[in-house]
């Protein structure tokens, strides 16, 4: 079934604030609530620039509902980032946001702050959203009680809002409506002000109009100590016209608040904006009674982050200390590598390599330190594939004793008159085994003649150094 949606938008700058910093929308589509804070740090100019960004949705839409507000607030997010960005004095400036989107497929919702989104469906109120504040997150784990919640000394601190940074994901949520649901829209003005059973009574009345008149009334006579801005939206069969004020059934979009107004000038710190709402409105530039730069609570409403002030510069510092400690890594650990030696095929011969037979890419890791004489092929077949696969040596000495066994086993093999087995399995444990040495100095622990000669009378082939083959 075809719906149609009646909209009403009031928004009042309270009995206590002289600056409006909530900004209301209300549309034949979209209903938007948003409520700046920042005290000094323009709140009212967080909320305008998120609503201008905001109503850009309100237009036929193709694709999803739900995504096109979460690009929206993520547009919006970034908007409060530039402007940041441009003027380090609104450091700290941000906003809550509650948008509902009503589109082919229904109400798609997005939500981040403690701004709410109520609904009524037959006489019973529902609270849509859940607040983003340090109190609700104490009623989530059972520490206090809802009524606790509303008189706790940390009410007002929200815990996730659109502060121009990265972690401003909303809650998203589609909803069905259905003929007859009224949607109220509100900033904490209201809902801190007036209790749920007291909001639904009124959003039953007559009308919307009189209902959105009402409730601001009411929080102006419970205290009014916060601006109030209250949306309203009425789905209606459009084959069943309801009687309804021309302001709530017309086609004209209605902006209230601070987005309805030129924000206030940013480079100051005592300037002040005129409310807009109802029947109040306060004097720009003005200040509170008795002098003074007052104290305004919206400055430290979303106390747990830090300012971002040169971000792009701690990023660049932490990027090169990351960087410098993988540059002290890599240092130490080629240094490492260099103090390794091993023994492996080069190019068919017997080489002793420094470094580590590893490949980095644009690294070499190793290098041939001396090329020996003896053929790889010569080798017993279990030494030759040690050889292929590399024989790691601790040091400089203990690959020349490598060498010294793997020569012993060439010669042994090319002897003619050595049996397969001499051949064959003469590789099996001495491939990296040290030769035997007189530690006695009377030189008879060798198991070489002093003259070089070896078991069948022929001269060994000297190494060849310098890392070439004569």
């Amino acid at each position: 079934m075809a719906h149609e949606l009646r909209y009403v938008a009031v928004s009042d700058v309270g009995r206590v604030r002289t600056v409006n910093q909530d900004s209301g929308y209300a549309s034949e589509r979209l209903l938007i609530v948003a409520d700046g804070m920042g005290g000094a740090a323009a709140g009212d100019l967080a909320s305008s620039e998120v609503m201008h960004v905001m109503t850009r949705l309100d237009k036929p839409l193709e694709g999803d509902g739900l995504e096109a507000l979460a690009g929206a607030v993520h547009r919006a997010n970034d908007r409060l980032a530039e402007i940041i960005e441009d003027d380090s004095t609104v450091e700290g400036m941000g906003t809550t946001l509650t948008a509902l989107l009503f589109d082919a497929d229904g109400i798609a919702m997005a939500h981040i702050g403690d701004s709410r989104a109520y609904r009524l469906r037959d006489g019973l109120l529902t609270q849509l959203t859940d607040d983003h504040t340090f109190v609700q997150s104490l009623v989530d784990e059972g520490r206090i009680s809802e009524d606790e919640a509303r008189t706790h000394p940390h009410r007002s601190v929200i815990l996730r809002v659109l502060l121009g940074r990265d972690d401003c994901d909303p809650d998203l949520t589609r909803l069905e409506p259905r003929v007859g649901d009224r949607y109220l829209i509100c900033s904490d003005g209201l809902s801190g002000m007036v209790d749920d059973p007291k909001i639904g009574e009124i959003l039953a009345s007559s009308t919307i109009e009189l209902a959105a008149v009402d409730l601001v009334r009411l929080a102006l006579d419970a205290g009014g100590t916060d601006n109030i801005t209250c949306v309203i939206g009425e789905v209606v069969d459009p084959e069943s016209p309801v009687d309804q004020p021309p302001s709530a059934t017309g086609t004209q979009a209605m902006l209230v608040g601070a987005a309805s107004e030129q924000p206030r000038a940013r480079a100051t710190h005592t300037s002040t904006m005129g409310a807009v709402g109802t029947d109040a409105k306060g004097e720009r530039d003005g200040h509170p009674a008795g002098g003074g730069t007052p104290v305004d609570p919206e400055e430290i409403r979303y106390a747990p982050q830090a300012p971002r002030r040169f971000r792009w510069l701690k990023r660049i510092i932490g990027l090169a200390v990351v960087l410098a400690i993988l540059a002290l890594i890599g240092k130490l650990a080629y240094d490492w590598s260099q103090d390794q030696y091993y023994v492996a095929d080069s190019d068919g011969y017997v080489a002793i390599y420094r470094g580590v037979p590893q490949e980095m890419p644009g690294l070499d890791l190793s290098d041939v330190q001396e090329t020996t004489d003896i053929k790889v092929d010569s080798l017993p077949p279990y030494s030759q594939e040690q050889v292929r696969d590399a024989v790691d040596a601790n040091s400089y000495e203990a690959a020349q004793n490598v060498v010294d066994n793997l020569r012993d086993q060439a010669e042994r093999c090319a002897d003619p008159d050595a049996t397969d087995e001499e051949c064959e399995g003469s590789g099996s444990d001495e491939t990296t085994t040290s030769k035997n040495t007189d530690k006695s100095g009377d030189g008879k622990g060798d198991n070489k003649n002093k003259d070089g000669d070896n078991k069948n009378g022929r001269n060994k082939s000297p190494r060849k150094g310098g890392g070439g083959r004569q």
